[in-house]
């Protein structure tokens, strides 16, 4: 996992995208290159036998709470949605959530 940027802390890996994902200003549909890198990088995993995520959806630190909150959540569901096409597992094997403006 390490070989494809994943870092493990507390026996749980973490893979941060924040520079790679990129979405248009307060939006939610990935970048074509995006979903492109999404889909790709799901499909080596799969060879891992990676079946289970969490997806984390993150916005900047600037407007409403509430507005932030839902817009991080569709970011998550959009990249989760991405990576079960590439690594062809199941959606419902991905789990997201949406941490707002908490963590930009």
């Amino acid at each position: 996992m390490q070989s494809y940027g994943f870092t493990e802390s507390a026996g749980d890996w973490s893979l941060g995208l924040s520079d790679a994902i990129l979405f248009a200003k307060n939006d939610y549909k990935l970048l074509p290159e995006s979903q492109q890198q999404i889909q790709t990088m799901a499909a080596k995993l799969a060879s891992t036998e990676l079946t289970h995520a969490r997806m984390d959806g993150h916005t900047d630190n600037y407007g409403e709470d509430s507005y932030n909150e839902g817009l991080s959540l569709k970011r998550a569901n959009v990249v989760a949605d991405a990576w079960a096409i590439g690594g062809q597992i199941p959606r419902s094997n991905l789990t997201t959530q949406g941490l707002g403006k908490n963590i930009p």
